[in-house]
């Protein structure tokens, strides 16, 4: 059974950090392309960030320079870094699993997901 453990979110104030870690399960992590999407309660769930299993990476703008996404196979755990927190990044983050090569932000190209941890940035 794929699954997924989000964990590292919080509350911070605007300019601090956090950072999210997700864990898998029940696949072969390394041939996996896992993304960072977030969702705010009435809105789509959008896209952050992607790293695929060669380790190429793509940022949603709003974050390019601010978060940092990083994996560790060995450990089948991606990391997200983030700084210099906003209130607009205030939202429940969820990682999810897509197929190895993929380099995408859009939601209906990744297969499995996790509960998702929420991020609430205080201004």
């Amino acid at each position: 059974e794929v699954q997924f453990e989000e964990s590292g979110g919080g509350l911070v104030q605007a300019g601090g950090s956090l950072r999210l870690s997700c864990v898998g399960s029940g696949f072969t992590f390394a041939d996996y392309a896992i993304g960072w999407f977030r969702q705010v309660p009435g809105m789509e769930r959008e896209g952050v960030v992607c790293i695929n299993g060669i380790g190429d990476t793509y940022y949603q703008d709003s974050v390019r320079g601010r978060f940092t996404i990083s994996r560790d196979n060995a450990k089948s755990t991606v990391f997200l870094q983030m700084d210099s927190l906003k209130p607009e990044d205030t939202a429940v983050y969820y990682c999810a699993a897509g197929r190895q090569y993929l380099i995408s932000l859009r939601a209906a190209y990744y297969d499995f997901w996790g509960q998702g941890t929420r991020v609430t940035v205080s201004s």
